[in-house]
């Protein structure tokens, strides 16, 4: 089936991590330390100096189930097969021979271990993805939780299962060395401690027992209060110190030496997942399914731990997602933690964390235990934002669910506000015996001064929102007699309009003159259904109507008109947006479909349908991305608008048709994804490509020239041919003040090449020398020549290539040369014998040239080369014949060469030119 017509997957943002526990390992050619942490479908690479996103893995099949790496490869076990991977996006081995899902992986020197749900323990090659053991467990007697390499036991692995015992295996026999005695709980964790034959095991009733393998001894065992030991890792920087974490975000530190506690950590709102300790640094590296990833340094006065570095997304889905600014870089995003975040869509590391929605701010913060907050506010249902006021005073404002309070934040300082915005009749000083009443909708002025709330029991209050003080409220009791399910105000403060369950749209004077209380809207428009949401587009002055019957409603606020409908959706429509120059309205209902309508022609031009119902939509000032946020995801979900990129052909589609199934993006662009159908591909061809792979080089060469289209430059240093037509004045100028004195005489020389790659001349006086100035016998001190054609290295090589055609080696002996031994070979193409010897070798440097310029490559050198050539010997080209027939042609080819260079400057100015005029 088709996509969408106008939209396409780009990228997923806010995705860090969730249950899966994270790899840690040092990578040479970076040096540094890398986090691989599983999103889901694909996994992430963070570098620990920065914490920044080096590369996002490919899309797999399924979820990803357990994470492994070594040296060479990364390994990812998906479903009941293993992925290994190189660089994150080059696979390079497939291993399959698994039933069940796999859960546990293991690198083992040249050998890869895996475990599945049903206790069956393989070991893989890795070169040859040949299985080389296969140990069956039963589920009922040894269900396999854990597994650990013990330090310097060669061949040899422990295990850990759900009874709580431990078995030792050495693979290479495939025997049961040991067997150890239950402890009574599941073993959760195997760490290796500093200390040789010494294994931590963290159990699930909260116990921490360091055992000694060789004997079967407990060294040590310390109980947590905090619940099952999800991680336990060693500091190695010369301090005896072990932590372990559990399933309430806790992690406790301990002092091996005095068996006690040095400190606690609440360092995450989940459950911790992942814990290590980078080697030899103080650095502890925490994950949880809380979406987030923290770098703790341990430099504290006590002996503490502090944030240094974090990476962190929501933990739950987003509620609503709203553009904020004007150049589309910003997107807040409330979701059912009580936070709210601002994403940017350049790039990860300018994301902030606004804080989590409190009673009192400050007394929050002083809470340890942040799952346990008691001063936290439910979760943001809705808010709105402007930037007019962003630097003098709060510009967002938020409402709650189940809330009768409105909240404002500062975009600014990037935290929540200190007003709770309550009207008079519902607080508790005035006898307020209702206490059901909600906050149901608002909207923040253009002016940044003023937001109106609607509330459930039909009231309209406007507050100002720098100091909350009250300003106005809207209707006699109340503005409508059902809930108020949308508000919306006018670009010039002049007009609000309110729509509520009792399917009225009314129109009120924003103020009066001396009034507190107004009274009668200025006119009512019947919808004749109960309203679900409005929205609204302050520029072009029209409001969207969403009704519970499943249409959309446009009308104008200037002439309080029904100007367009809109029927489609089989759901509840549960958000809604314009376009930024309005001719489209974005909406999206609980069936999963997202429809685009075109408001002049009023037709559906395109819709698309995805897996996950969306729950908020928005779209960029800048027209170029839609954002979504859908049920069970935790992320913002990005859509290229492609009629911005390329030419889109738009026509009306039925409403009622079957919408196209879309995949949501991931966290890496379409551009660069393998879907699942050519992942599967690859598979297919790993097989037969695992050999090729050894054998390829990696390192990409550039090619001598890209295309036959373009015109290629040479790489040669411009001060070996810019100044060729200069080389007089430039000897003028560098002329020694002093006569050079004769130096020395050597002992002993051997004669070198001229050029500047230095090089020894092995072909001068190869002949056997005298002895005592005497020849050797039979051999005379008369030179014998056959031919004398002055002709220099150059000249010989152009003397050979006018039979041959071939100027290639002429051509690659002059760039080998500097700028002065360049002017000397062309002055020395000079004809002799009456202007008859070198005219074949002129004329061959002339077809040279053309060759070059039809060719397109060395570009300038050509024309440098070609304008010494003319001034040095342009009067015996213009009175010989034969070559005054050459100089047309040469002008031709110099001409289609430098029209093509033209072209191509002239097209790439008037780019540059637009997108600098776009920008501004």
């Amino acid at each position: 089936m088709r996509g969408s017509h106008l939209f396409q997957p780009n990228r997923a943002l806010g995705y860090v991590s969730n249950h899966i526990p994270p790899i840690v390992r040092y990578i040479d050619q970076r040096r540094e330390n890398i986090v691989i942490t599983s999103v889901g479908l694909s996994f992430h690479v963070y570098g620990c100096n920065s914490f920044r996103l080096i590369r996002a893995g490919r899309i797999h099949p399924e979820n990803i189930t357990a994470l492994a790496a070594d040296g060479f490869l990364t390994y990812v076990a998906v479903g009941n097969q293993i992925y290994g991977w190189r660089s994150s996006v080059d696979l390079r081995k497939v291993y399959r021979g698994h039933d069940k899902p796999v859960h546990l992986l293991m690198p083992f020197a040249k050998h890869l271990i895996s475990v599945d749900e049903s206790s069956l323990m393989k070991i893989w090659v890795v070169s040859t993805q040949a299985l080389y053991l296969e140990i069956p467990f039963a589920n009922k007697e040894f269900q396999i939780s854990a597994i650990v390499h013990p330090a310097s036991y060669k061949n040899k692995i422990l295990l850990g299962s759900v009874q709580g015992g431990l078995q030792l295996w050495n693979l290479k026999s495939s025997k049961l060395v040991h067997k150890f005695s239950s402890f009574d709980s599941k073993v959760m964790q195997l760490e290796q401690a500093p200390a040789i034959d010494v294994i931590a095991v963290g159990l699930h009733s909260g116990r921490i027992v360091l055992l000694n393998l060789k004997y079967e001894e407990v060294v040590m065992e310390v109980h947590q209060d905090w619940g099952p030991v999800t991680g336990i890792s060693f500091r190695t920087d010369g301090h005896s110190i072990m932590a372990s974490a559990s399933s309430n975000g806790q992690v406790v530190f301990w002092d091996l030496d005095e068996k006690a506690i040095v400190s606690t950590l609440m360092a995450h709102d989940d459950r911790v997942t992942g814990l290590h300790f980078l080697p030899n640094e103080p650095l502890l590296i925490t994950t949880s399914p809380d979406n987030s990833l923290k770098m703790w340094i341990f430099d504290m006065s006590d002996g503490g731990a502090r944030l240094l570095r974090f990476r962190e997304g929501h933990s739950s889905p987003p509620t609503c997602i709203r553009y904020h600014g004007s150049r589309g870089r910003h997107i807040l995003s409330a979701s059912e933690d009580s936070s709210l975040r601002i994403f940017n869509t350049i790039t990860e590391t300018l994301n902030v964390n606004m804080g989590k929605a409190s009673y009192n701010r400050k007394a929050s913060k002083k809470q340890k235990k942040k799952t346990d907050d008691p001063f936290r506010m439910p979760a943001i249902n809705y808010f709105s934002s402007e930037i007019t006021r962003d630097k003098e005073w709060d510009s967002i404002a938020a409402l709650h669910q189940g809330l009768v309070q409105v909240t404002t934040w500062s975009f600014d300082k990037r935290r929540m506000g200190t007003l709770h915005l309550v009207p008079a009749a519902f607080q508790n000083k005035f006898e307020n015996k209702d206490f059901s009443v909600t906050a149901t909708c608002l909207s923040l002025s253009h002016c940044g001064n003023f937001v109106t709330i609607g509330y459930s029991s039909g009231h309209v209050e406007r507050f100002n929102i720098q100091s909350g003080i009250h300003r106005a409220s809207y209707g006699a009791p109340t503005a409508h007699k059902e809930y108020v399910r949308g508000l919306a105000s006018d670009n010039l403060n002049q007009f609000i309009i309110s729509g509520a369950a009792d399917g009225l749209l009314k129109f009120w004077n924003f103020k009066q003159p001396k009034v507190t209380v107004i009274k009668t809207p200025v006119d009512t428009v019947d919808l004749e259904e109960p309203i679900t949401l409005i929205r609204s587009h302050r520029e072009s002055a029209m409001i969207c109507a969403a009704l519970d019957d499943f249409t959309v409603v446009l009308a104008d606020i200037d002439t309080r008109a029904i100007v367009r409908r809109f029927r489609g959706h089989r759901g509840t429509i549960t958000d809604a947006c314009f376009s930024p120059d309005s001719r489209w309205l974005v909406t999206t209902a609980q069936d999963c479909t997202v429809k685009i309508w075109d408001i002049p022609s009023s037709y559906l031009i395109d819709h698309f349908r995805v897996t996950h119902m969306c729950t908020s939509l928005t779209l960029s000032p800048t027209g170029d991305f839609l954002a979504t946020a859908h049920v069970d995801y935790r992320g913002i979900n990005l859509w290229a608008n492609k009629s911005l990129f390329e030419h889109v052909t738009l026509r009306g589609l039925k409403p009622d048709s079957e919408a196209p199934l879309l995949d949501l993006p991931t966290t890496i662009c379409e551009e660069q994804q393998d879907d699942v159908g050519s992942l599967a591909r690859v598979e297919m061809d790993v097989d037969e490509l695992e050999d090729a792979f050894e054998e390829i080089n990696l390192e990409y060469n550039s090619p001598p020239q890209l295309s036959c289209e373009l015109i290629t430059m040479s790489d040669i240093a411009a001060s070996r041919w810019q100044n060729l037509l200069n080389l007089d004045i430039i000897k003028q100028r560098n002329r020694p003040r002093q006569p050079p004195q004769k130096p020395k005489s050597a002992p002993f020389f051997l004669p070198t090449v001229a050029g500047l790659d230095f090089g020894f001349d092995l072909t001068a006086n190869s002949e056997a020398p005298a002895v005592g100035g005497v020849p050797p016998t039979g051999e005379s001190r008369i030179i014998e020549t056959q031919q004398v054609d002055h002709l220099t290295p150059f000249g010989k090589l152009l003397n050979a290539a006018v039979t041959t055609q071939d100027y290639s080696k002429a051509v690659q002996y002059l760039t080998n040369l500097g700028p002065t031994m360049v002017d000397l070979e062309i002055r020395n193409l000079t004809p002799f014998d009456s202007g008859s010897g070198s005219l074949p070798v002129m004329g061959a440097f002339m077809r040279m040239i053309i060759g070059m310029f039809e060719e397109r490559k060395g570009f300038e050198l050509a024309q440098s080369y070609l304008s010494v050539f003319l001034k040095q010997h342009g009067r015996a080209i213009v009175e010989n014949e034969q070559l005054n027939k050459l100089l047309p042609e040469l002008e031709q080819a110099q001409a289609t060469g430098w029209s093509a260079l033209e072209d191509k400057l002239l097209y790439g100015l008037g780019v540059v030119s637009n997108l600098r005029n776009y920008s501004a």
